[in-house]
């Protein structure tokens, strides 16, 4: 590690082959804490390259409890890297929900929050989730409930190796760069919401070399996701595209009416008010957008406004709430 941290302070990079092999030790614990944390820092520090990035997720993937989900079940998952620094509600949490009450199924990849206060396995245990890798519940979830969740310390033993390391730091590393892209279900539709377009970027061209069908989102004021607060940017199959909210026929809202709880529990109780359909109107606005973007991912012919459609009605009707209700259900 000595030699590699030397490598790192003399601004150099490391190729795929170089990176994914130093991630597997990182994940089987061949370094120590103050190492760790050191290899880590320099990536706050300096751009991570394609290659690196490419190599970090091919051996978190290689590393990962397998599971396959995919032979049954067309799947999608609603995914923000964090690290935004905005502290807003658990938005594409709740937009997953949405999309599992409109009649999709999505295999939700989630954690604690690190440089959040409330991740979405925060908000999922409050509420009363046992976070399980059991294919047997996963694919009940999926029937029953529409949705699976996926705790990745579970499935990723790298995540477990350095949480404590993450949780002391408190701000944004390349695991959060990583999270999305590591999903053990691999799933083949992927909306992914990034905090920078230099990142939003390197995502668009590993996503090219795929076969997913895939957005990434890129709010221009920094969000990880459609914000609403200001116009957004997209990468995706059929190319790069800048939406306005006006062109979506919304009007820009507040920060400040999108912020989470400061608290899990004051987290809780948003997650629940949106659920229910009784936030304010620009807390579910903009978990409706995000949702309907993940619809629209799947289904690239049909307009926004089709799409948002279907997503008002899952809240509306209470197709959400319900879905995320089986999903308690089945897994207590």
């Amino acid at each position: 590690m000595k030699a590699i941290l030397n490598h790192l302070f003399d601004q150099k990079t490391f190729n795929k082959t170089e990176s994914k092999e130093i991630l597997k030790n990182i994940a089987l614990g061949k370094y120590n804490v103050s190492q760790m944390a050191a290899f880590m820092t320099a990536y706050g520090m300096r751009s991570i390259t394609v290659d690196e990035l490419q190599g970090f997720r091919d051996a978190m993937l290689e590393l990962c409890l397998p599971i396959n989900l995919t032979s049954e079940f067309n799947l999608i998952d609603l995914c923000g890297t964090g690290g935004d620094g905005k502290d807003t509600f658990n938005i594409s949490t709740l937009a997953s929900f949405v999309v599992a009450g409109a009649g999709y199924k999505v295999a939700k990849h989630g954690n604690y929050g690190v440089s959040s206060g409330c991740g979405s396995s925060n908000v999922m245990e409050y509420l009363g989730y046992q976070f399980t890798n059991s294919e047997d519940i996963l694919k009940k979830s999926l029937n029953q409930a529409g949705i699976c969740f996926l705790h990745a310390p579970l499935f990723h033993p790298a995540m477990k190796t350095v949480a404590p390391i993450r949780r002391e730091l408190g701000v944004k590393t390349f695991f959060n760069m990583l999270g999305p892209m590591v999903n053990p279900a691999q799933p083949q539709n992927q909306i992914v919401g990034v905090f920078s377009l230099e990142l939003a970027r390197l995502y668009a061209y590993l996503y090219q070399q795929s076969d997913k069908k895939y957005t990434i989102v890129h709010a221009l004021q920094g969000y990880d996701e459609i914000s609403l607060t200001c116009d957004f940017k997209t990468f995706s199959n059929i190319g790069e595209q800048i939406y306005t909210i006006n062109s979506l026929g919304f009007e820009e809202i507040d920060a400040a009416s999108i912020t989470g709880g400061s608290t899990v529990e004051e987290s809780a109780k948003i997650f629940q008010l949106v659920l229910e359909n009784k936030a304010s109107q620009n807390q579910k606005n903009v978990v409706l957008c995000n949702a309907a973007m993940a619809i629209k991912t799947m289904n690239p012919d049909l307009s926004f406004a089709d799409c948002f459609y279907q997503s008002e009605k899952s809240l509306v009707d209470g197709l959400a709430l319900k879905s995320f209700q089986n999903l308690l259900a089945i897994n207590n």
